[in-house]
């Protein structure tokens, strides 16, 4: 999905798909404006045509042709640009309803969803389309090369975060990250449990996050945990393990944006198909000057296609 219209979604889209590698791994369908990604290719000086499908149909595997498949929920002569709007905002709403539809009857593998604006949203009284991570049924997963961390809670203060940790929760968060992980292609997942306090040393490490692996360990999941927050994802860098359950968002966030946040891309688990984003927003300030920075989303492209079919994540 495009992603708002008015700001660099449909541009970083149409840039990612320009080299032809993200069809090496997948069979590309844009979904949202047509206008909006016709302007996108002005914008960005990308040799493309655009096919428009009104609704789904089989789709192009010719990476010099953009399907776009547009249902006109941005009225024709409406097409916003570098701001928030009420009309960009309900467009939104609908194209996500869409992509997760056609997930949901298998039309599409897995759903990438572009740069969106809570700000139309909101205006638009459709605010509640964003879904948030819920601890025990969702989670939000960041990839950078050999970094890959899953988050068991994420926009919620400390104090809370405390009160919410738990062994059930630990232990099942290990649980559905191992499952998926395996639906991805990683046969024997190696799994890492950072632990809450410096050191993996206070009360929550012993009496919660300790017995939670220890359960997830007695039904034969590859996982180690609590280690002590300021080396796990070091170790995981380095090869040892291939996600890191971090605690908390900026336990996970930090190490992230630090190793490397150009070419990022993320995974919200939870949807029973596979789900991705990117990890920037609309960048209203540089909309329309073709600088957008395209690297995330050709990772997202990429690593979904590489996941969505079993193979793995995308080699560093």
């Amino acid at each position: 999905m495009i992603g708002d219209p008015a700001g660099i979604g449909p541009e970083v889209a149409v840039k990612a798909l320009a080299g032809g590698a993200v069809h090496e791994v997948s069979i590309p369908v844009l979904l949202g404006s047509a206008a909006a990604v016709e302007r996108a290719l002005e914008f960005t000086g990308v040799a493309a045509r655009i096919r428009v499908m009104r609704s789904f149909e089989k789709p192009s595997d010719d990476p010099a042709i953009i399907d776009v498949l547009d249902t006109g929920a941005l009225p024709d002569g409406v097409l916003p640009l570098g701001e928030d709007t009420e009309a960009a905002g309900h467009a939104t709403a609908q194209w996500l309803d869409e992509l997760d539809a056609l997930a949901r009857d298998g039309s599409f593998a897995a759903t990438i969803m572009g740069p969106i604006s809570t700000g139309s949203l909101k205006l638009a009284g459709k605010l509640h389309k964003v879904v948030s991570p819920t601890p025990g049924e969702s989670y939000l997963v960041l990839l950078t090369g050999p970094l890959r961390v899953t988050h068991l809670t994420d926009h919620m203060s400390l104090r809370q975060v405390i009160d919410v940790i738990s062994v059930d929760l630990v232990a099942t968060a290990i649980s559905q990250l191992d499952a998926a992980m395996k639906g991805w292609g990683i046969a024997r997942p190696r799994i890492a449990v950072a632990g809450l306090n410096p050191h993996a040393m206070g009360d929550e490490d012993r009496e919660a996050i300790a017995p939670g692996v220890a359960i997830a360990q007695g039904a034969g999941i590859d996982v180690e945990g609590p280690i002590a927050p300021d080396s796990v994802f070091r170790q995981c860098i380095e090869g040892r393990y291939d996600m890191v359950l971090a605690m908390f968002h900026d336990q996970g966030h930090i190490a992230v944006k630090t190793w490397g946040f150009s070419g990022n891309c993320v995974i919200m688990m939870g949807p029973p198909y596979l789900h991705m984003s990117v990890a920037h927003g609309t960048a209203y300030d540089i909309v329309g000057t073709g600088k957008a920075d395209s690297s995330m989303m050709l990772s997202a492209m990429r690593t979904c296609g590489q996941l969505a079919s079993g193979q793995g994540f995308v080699q560093a």
